[in-house]
């Protein structure tokens, strides 16, 4: 054996003895950090996430990273576009079809379903362009509790103009005044009219849920702080879908789960699930409170 062939078997001996140590003591670090913390081959996968920029599993419709634009979902029904593919739809149903109903729908004989109507777990408001045979099908598919209705509205596009929770919603500027009232009624809100980060269109630049909320990336400190105490729950200014800054196109969100585009990065990722407080979410425990809800309202 020459010198050269000696001289890189000692190297490669040298590096498998520092890997050896390496896993050594990496097996005992993690085996001292599982006792102290159960959560930490969890939090250790999501710095190793971080580190590397790897994006989550997301979802597309038709190669649009825009989800929130053809889906809508409150604690009591999720609404998705006909016409997507098969897996658009299966991603919603596998994670929501044991706790509340996944509808197929259209509104006013198009996709974008999810800029056209605004609801929560107490209603559905849907623009003037909604069919007659749209509306039926929403009333029968929807649970009975939940109030649909359609709205003449001139500023049509709801979902852009609109953004809301269980109990708070916020409007554009111009919205009628008559627009205003339904939403309070059917909704079971309190109303404010409000700008975000300068934007009119309040519905597309924030989501929020009754746990938390993500809003334009410009949003000033003080303006978090405003909403925030009109909201009663804790806002952060951020983005989706890689730095988009149209934060209800890009995702979809209620108290106990949430879907982003599939460009949405890891790190944006774990922002959403902090705010939204994802990871201490329990949906069956909000269920038994639909349920106990339900009972009420029949007794």
């Amino acid at each position: 054996m020459n010198f050269p062939t000696l001289n890189l078997v000692a190297h490669l001996i040298i590096w498998l003895v520092k890997i050896s140590w390496y896993l050594y003591y990496s097996y005992w670090i993690l085996n001292w950090w599982v006792i102290y913390d159960p959560n930490a081959l969890t939090q250790l996968l999501h710095l190793i996430c971080l580190f590397l920029n790897v994006r989550p599993v997301g979802i597309q419709f038709e190669n649009n990273c825009e989800i929130g634009v053809f889906s809508k979902l409150t604690n009591a029904y999720c609404l998705v576009a006909i016409g997507g593919s098969e897996n658009f739809y299966s991603v919603f149903e596998s994670e929501l079809a044991d706790v509340i109903p996944v509808v197929k729908t259209s509104i006013g004989g198009t996709r974008i379903i999810g800029r056209l109507c605004v609801g929560n777990k107490n209603g559905l408001l849907l623009p003037h362009t909604t069919t007659d045979q749209e509306l039926q099908h929403l009333r029968n598919c929807l649970p009975d509790q939940v109030v649909v209705q359609r709205i003449d509205e001139r500023l049509s596009a709801l979902g852009n103009c609109i953004a809301c929770n269980d109990h708070v919603a916020l409007t554009h500027p111009d919205l009628d005044k008559a627009t205003e009232e339904l939403i309070a009624d059917v909704l079971g809100v309190e109303v404010f009219r409000q700008t975000i980060a300068g934007n009119i269109l309040v519905g597309s630049y924030c989501a929020f849920s009754n746990r938390g909320g993500l809003v334009h990336p410009h949003t000033s400190i003080e303006d978090l702080d405003e909403l925030s105490t009109l909201l009663q729950v804790p806002l952060v200014a951020g983005t989706v879908n890689r730095g988009s800054e149209v934060i209800a196109a890009g995702m979809t969100v209620n108290d106990w789960t949430a879907f982003c585009g599939s460009d949405t990065t890891a790190t944006e990722l774990s922002v959403i699930e902090s705010v939204f407080k994802l990871r201490e979410s329990q949906p069956a425990a909000i269920v038994d409170d639909m349920r106990k809800s339900l009972i009420d309202s029949y007794v």
